[in-house]
C-alpha cells in the first residue's frame, strides 16, 4: 500500500475516533456498536475503491472496449399493473 493510502487510513481513523468521542454521551450503547460496525464497513469500502483506482492502469475507454461485447437484449414489455380490487 502506498504512503498516501496509509495517511488516508490514519486520517479516517482519527476522524472516526473524534466523532465517536463526541457522540458517546448522546448515543445509546447499542447504537454505538451499530455505528462502529457501519464505520468499519465504510472504511473498508473506501479503501477498496481507493486501491482499485490506484492499481488500475488501464484507461477507461480501453477497459470498456476490452470487455466482451454484449448482445442486445430482447425488448420486454413492462409488467402489467394490477387493476383495482373491488372491496365489498
Amino acid at each position: 500500500m502506498s504512503r498516501d493510502g496509509e495517511r488516508l487510513i490514519e486520517l479516517i481513523n482519527e476522524l472516526g475516533s473524534r466523532v465517536s468521542q463526541v457522540l458517546t454521551d448522546m448515543v445509546p450503547p447499542k447504537a454505538q456498536v451499530h455505528l462502529l460496525n457501519a464505520q468499519r464497513e465504510l472504511i473498508t469500502a473506501l479503501m477498496l475503491i481507493y486501491e482499485h483506482r490506484v492499481t488500475d492502469t488501464t484507461p477507461g475507454r480501453a477497459r470498456r472496449q476490452a470487455a466482451a461485447p454484449r448482445r442486445p437484449s430482447p425488448r420486454r414489455r413492462p409488467p402489467r399493473r394490477a387493476g383495482k380490487i373491488p372491496i365489498e
